[in-house]
């Protein structure tokens, strides 16, 4: 599915990353429809209903850094927010590998150690 301007929509694209960690599975979170991200029954990216945001686990420090770098496309989401969560806004003119390496670093958070080793294997065959 694309926009209207031949863009790819951006939650194919973030399924698409996180679906290529290691063992992470897509299932919703609740009683939502939205599309969420699990490593092991265990969330690492959740979408909002609505497609125009992500929230993910956010590495100490960094959730205060980004929404203080560009409130406009980060901010401190309800609820998990206060657990260190960070909220991004899914608009155009995203930087795909910035968000491709937040939602890394949020899987390497939640991941088993043995998960996290193995997508260290797969980015070194890569190189």
């Amino acid at each position: 599915m694309s926009t209207s301007d031949s863009r790819p929509d951006p939650i194919e694209r973030l399924r698409r990353i996180c679906l290529g960690f290691p063992e992470a599975t897509e299932k919703s979170f609740g009683g939502h429809s939205a599309p969420s991200f699990r490593v092991r029954d265990k969330l690492f990216v959740m979408t909002s209903e609505d497609g125009t945001y992500m929230t993910c686990k956010a590495p100490p420090g960094d959730q205060a850094m980004l929404v203080a770098s560009d409130p406009d496309r980060y901010f401190v989401p309800a609820y998990v927010g206060r657990k260190g969560w960070v909220g991004i806004q899914l608009d155009p003119g995203l930087d795909w590998d910035e968000i491709s390496e937040i939602a890394e670093e949020s899987y390497r958070m939640i991941a088993p150690k043995k998960l996290t080793a193995e997508l260290e294997r797969c980015r070194t065959t890569r190189e």
